[in-house]
């Protein structure tokens, strides 16, 4: 069994599972800042695995979003997929539907982005620009303590993921806008 699945496999995959547009963008825009932070990290000879984690990370959302991360592992499992894929994108479920507890940085990473990309991205769509580009983190920082605001997007799991990571939470901040930034200047 490869250790891995191509980038166009993990998309054939994901449409299986998911159609709804806010589902496959949130899918794109975790693979990319996953692939940032590989690149950041030095893992750069991983930099297409985190993509997939990123991309695959939330296959069962769309289909059973009551069993979320517990029946991606068993479509996976049913696929042949690798277990450390398996493995990885279930650890976000931590302590929520899972109790696979994130231990790579990747892991860490995954958890610590996947609510967050979500926050920042609904802090940009409010700015004139609705862009990222222009983003600074005292506007995302002001939101983050506003709870109504983007309320799906907890809190306390993007405060644990940046724990987990050992950095501050500004600093997890800013990079997750950086990696934002350079998926949007793609796109451009």
């Amino acid at each position: 069994m490869h250790d891995n699945i191509t980038r166009e496999e993990a998309w054939a995959l994901l449409t299986e599972y998911n159609s709804e547009p806010f589902h496959l963008k949130h899918a794109e825009t975790v693979e990319g800042v996953m692939r940032y932070f590989a690149e950041k990290l030095g893992y750069g000879d991983e930099v297409d695995f985190w993509g997939n984690v990123g991309l695959l990370h939330d296959l069962d959302f769309e289909k059973y979003p009551e069993q979320h991360c517990i029946k991606s592992q068993e479509i996976m499992r049913e696929r042949g997929l690798p277990e450390r894929l398996i493995r990885a994108t279930a650890s976000h479920g931590w302590g929520i539907t899972v109790d696979i507890a994130p231990e790579h940085e990747m892991e860490k990473v995954l958890y610590a982005v996947d609510e967050l990309t979500g926050l920042i991205g609904a802090v940009a769509i409010m700015r004139p620009s609705k862009s990222v580009m222009d983003l600074e983190l005292k506007s995302v920082k002001k939101k983050f303590k506003t709870l109504n605001f983007a309320a799906g997007c907890s809190r306390e799991v993007i405060s644990k993921g940046a724990e987990l990571l050992g950095w501050t939470l500004d600093d997890l901040i800013t990079e997750t806008i950086l990696a934002m930034r350079t998926l949007e200047a793609k796109e451009a």
